[in-house]
């Protein structure tokens, strides 16, 4: 029988974020972006990402690395896989600058060269993220993302997400950069560093955030990490809706 709350719930937009890691020191860090003030989740510190904008299918054919079978089967889900990937990508360029897409002679694009305004024009909606892809002759690397979780809201929310959780590497000679419009602030961060922070008062962190910088403290390599996706996938990444009955903080 279905339950009450989950007959009565608003649906969970599809939506992605990624874990943006790069080597440091005894522990990797991640890049944490700041949301706005009046955003969902804004005033905290979480990883970049969005919801799954309707023309993301049109950039399907600037993929490499990860066929839409393919990613329709690692996300379990019958077609649009590939969409999160596009998404996730998207995103993150939209709001650190970091762009993981790789040219005619597959290598890593160099976001620093491109004209100031574009960025701000895909993240404005002013070109489509195809549009972009195409002008700068660009192709994304899906194959250099890794999933390996999924979080729910829970039913009992106004507003609600079904998010699949991606890491991967920063690419060579890239940076972030927060867009100082939807992000207002950025660091890169070790995930025990990052708690320390939040259980100081300093970081305030969304519930799926803090939960994910928990199950990442302790690896020392990015490859250790990898492999750990890996490990999820393999054993089945099972959606996580939290309970507020018996998870107070928010998410």
């Amino acid at each position: 029988m279905t339950d009450e709350s989950e007959a009565l719930a608003v649906p969970a937009r599809p939506s992605a974020t990624i874990v943006m890691l790069r080597e440091a020191n005894p522990h990797p860090e991640l890049l944490l972006v700041k949301r706005r003030a009046g955003d969902a989740f804004g005033e905290t510190y979480a990883f970049p990402g969005g919801v799954i904008d309707k023309g993301e299918s049109a950039a399907r054919n600037f993929c490499v690395g990860l066929s839409s079978d393919e990613a329709n089967e690692l996300l379990k889900l019958p077609h649009g896989g590939l969409d999160y990937y596009i998404a996730v990508i998207r995103e993150l360029f939209e709001e650190t600058g970091v762009l993981l897409a790789t040219d005619r002679n597959g290598a890593w694009a160099c976001s620093d060269a491109l004209p100031a305004d574009l960025r701000r024009r895909v993240d404005k909606g002013l070109m489509p993220w195809s549009d972009f892809l195409t002008q700068q002759i660009l192709t994304l690397s899906c194959d250099s993302l890794h999933y390996f979780a999924h979080w729910e809201t829970p039913f009992s929310e106004p507003k609600r997400w079904t998010t699949r959780f991606f890491m991967a590497q920063l690419p060579p000679g890239q940076d972030a950069c927060h867009d100082g419009h939807e992000t207002t602030d950025s660091c890169w961060v070790s995930a025990s560093i990052a708690l320390e922070r939040r259980k100081a008062g300093q970081m305030d962190m969304p519930y799926p955030t803090y939960k994910t910088l928990e199950r990442m403290r302790g690896f020392r390599s990015i490859p250790e990490l990898f492999t750990w996706a890996k490990d999820q996938r393999l054993a089945g990444v099972e959606m996580i809706r939290p309970d507020f009955k018996r998870c107070p903080d928010q998410f």
